[in-house]
């Protein structure tokens, strides 16, 4: 099975906005938030789907990188 790489224009496309699905990256891990109701609209306290948020969610998440066990894993994130 072959994993989807996704760069930072690849990413944006999916913001949760239009019908298109929410995903996030963080640390080089792309998760589909789409299905989350926090993440409704492609928006969830200030911050964006279709982004990196690895400081995000390491500097000022009250959960910090435990929920990211819960969502499914879509692809790899790569700078660039």
């Amino acid at each position: 099975m072959s994993t989807k790489t996704f760069n930072q224009a690849e990413l944006a496309k999916y913001d949760g906005q239009n019908g298109q699905p929410a995903y996030v990256a963080v640390d080089g891990v792309v998760y589909d938030v789409t299905g989350v109701a926090a993440w409704a609209g492609g928006k969830h306290h200030g911050n964006l789907a279709g982004q990196e948020l690895t400081a995000v969610i390491d500097e000022k998440s009250p959960h910090g990188r435990g929920v990211l066990k819960k969502l499914n894993v879509v692809g790899e994130y790569v700078a660039g």
